[in-house]
């Protein structure tokens, strides 16, 4: 949700910049990134670690956002990636217990 959140907040400007769309775009986009910082903060551990594993998290939904929004089927290197980048988000939060 968090990711969805900041790729929203992200995208609406997008349109309005490079494919003409209106500026009230803009509207959403800023309750869309509002709603993500709120998000981010609602996690209980240390704020970098939380950043540090979210990387990994945002890596895999720009994936599937870029199937199933723009519309551009991921590669095989698209997927191994964010594979790679949803395994260090999971040794981060696993290897952060409290000992």
């Amino acid at each position: 949700m968090t990711a969805v959140a900041e790729i929203v907040g992200c995208y609406l400007p997008y349109l309005w910049l490079k494919q003409g769309k209106s500026i009230w775009l803009l509207v959403p986009a800023a309750f869309s990134l509002a709603l993500f910082a709120w998000l981010l903060s609602l996690h209980p551990t240390a704020a970098g670690r939380v950043y540090a594993a979210y990387g990994g998290v945002y890596v895999m939904v720009a994936i599937f956002w870029l199937w199933g929004v723009d519309g551009v089927r991921p590669t095989t290197w698209d997927i191994v990636g964010s594979l790679v980048a949803v395994t260090g988000m999971a040794i981060i939060m696993v290897g952060a217990r409290p000992g």
